[in-house]
């Protein structure tokens, strides 16, 4: 079993989502924490960077939570950060994201020294 751990950037994002959303949203986390062997659909290492997203899909759209973990195989790893999340519009989001995703883990990073 995966332990999981919120970002306030990714709270922030929850509580803005429909009860439907969020619903969605427990049962993948449910899935990740539980299960070692995980779908591409619903999981995917993002290229040329340390985080993964998680895919949620509703009402013809994407909803993204970037997280990362405490190994370089997802199936080894026992620890799971959410760092943040958004509704995927286009290709472009990522870039911004990703960019978001490494100041908050850089901020956990320096708090956690401290």
């Amino acid at each position: 079993m995966r332990t999981i751990y919120r970002t306030c950037e990714f709270d922030a994002f929850y509580e803005s989502l429909t009860m439907n959303v969020k619903n969605k949203i427990k049962y993948a986390l449910n899935i990740i924490s539980e299960v070692k062997v995980v779908n591409v659909k619903l999981v995917k290492k993002l290229v040329d960077t340390e985080f993964y997203e998680l895919r949620i899909s509703m009402d013809n759209e994407y909803r993204v939570i970037i997280f990362t973990i405490d190994n370089d195989n997802f199936y080894e790893c026992e620890q799971i950060i959410l760092l943040n999340g958004f509704v995927k519009k286009s290709t472009k989001d990522y870039k911004k994201e990703i960019v978001k995703a490494e100041k908050i883990l850089k901020t956990l990073s320096y708090e956690n020294k401290n």
